[in-house]
């Protein structure tokens, strides 16, 4: 992965957008990814019951990181459960899941009749698509690790798409947090009931804008802002940024290089005094 190290959010993103073919297939092409990615290709299409995916740990941790479900990679019998689930049964527990991710890992992975049938796994469209996912995920935590406003401005852009009603924002932290931030709204509101919220959210911003790209764009911008402000993050120009700056320009004419930057030495550098 490249470094954020020492960039504030805004020349973060830029970095990562002018980078992101070159890191995904860095993730591709890596040892371990590599070989996790050939295991599933060539094993997937066998799997026909949610009972052989849990006997295959390396499958299971597979899909489980593509829905970005790593941390609940310890919970077999809650997940087994989960993929058996009747959709048709508003008791089962597919319903009862509030954690969006948790659909997403139903609905895609496509089991029926009790997870006793698949007819997905022989699909090549399927396989690479869970494939895709996998890969993009781990290039989305990894920035996200690196600093959390930039996650969260890549995981807005990735679900926005699929939003339907604040009802789809309000049951998703990550995506309250970003619309929250955005719009102006104060924290304490989460403390209000929850048809109440989506009352006051929709004074706020109407959601078929979602569809307008200038609209996406002017709320990455003002949550990207925010949170630079909140974090105290000094966003003038000093030697740092003007390096990153260049390297995010050349990136856009395809012709970046990966460098590694010793930033504590950079911003060390006087600056004008002017």
């Amino acid at each position: 992965m490249i470094s954020l190290s020492g960039l504030n959010a805004r020349m973060g993103l830029q970095l990562v957008d002018a980078t992101r073919d070159r890191q995904l297939e860095m993730i591709r092409s890596s040892a371990e990814h590599s070989r996790a990615i050939e295991a599933f290709e060539e094993r997937i299409g066998d799997i026909k019951t949610v009972d052989q995916l849990m006997e295959d740990r390396e499958l299971y941790v597979f899909v489980m990181k593509a829905f970005d479900l790593e941390d609940q990679i310890f919970g077999k019998a809650m997940i087994k459960k989960l993929l058996k689930s009747d959709s048709e049964d508003s008791s089962s527990l597919v319903n009862r899941l509030t954690d969006p991710r948790f659909q997403d890992l139903y609905k895609n992975l496509g089991f029926k009749d009790e997870g006793t049938r698949n007819t997905l796994t022989n699909s090549s469209f399927w396989r690479k698509t869970i494939v895709n996912k996998y890969v993009e995920q781990h290039f989305e935590n990894a920035q996200a690790d690196q600093n959390e406003t930039v996650g969260t401005v890549l995981e807005f852009r990735r679900k926005a798409g699929s939003i339907k009603n604040w009802y789809d924002v309000l049951k998703d932290s990550d995506l309250t947090e970003f619309m929250r931030t955005s719009l102006g709204v104060p924290a304490s509101v989460a403390g209000l009931d929850i048809d109440k919220q989506v009352e006051l959210f929709k004074a706020k911003f109407d959601l078929t804008k979602l569809k307008d790209p200038d609209e996406l764009a002017k709320l990455e911008r003002t949550y990207v802002a925010i949170s630079d402000t909140k974090s105290g993050v000094n966003s003038s120009t000093n030697a740092a940024l003007a390096l990153m700056n260049a390297a995010v320009s050349a990136g856009a004419g395809g012709q970046f290089t990966p460098i590694t930057l010793d930033i504590s030495i950079i911003t060390s550098m006087p600056r004008s005094t002017y």
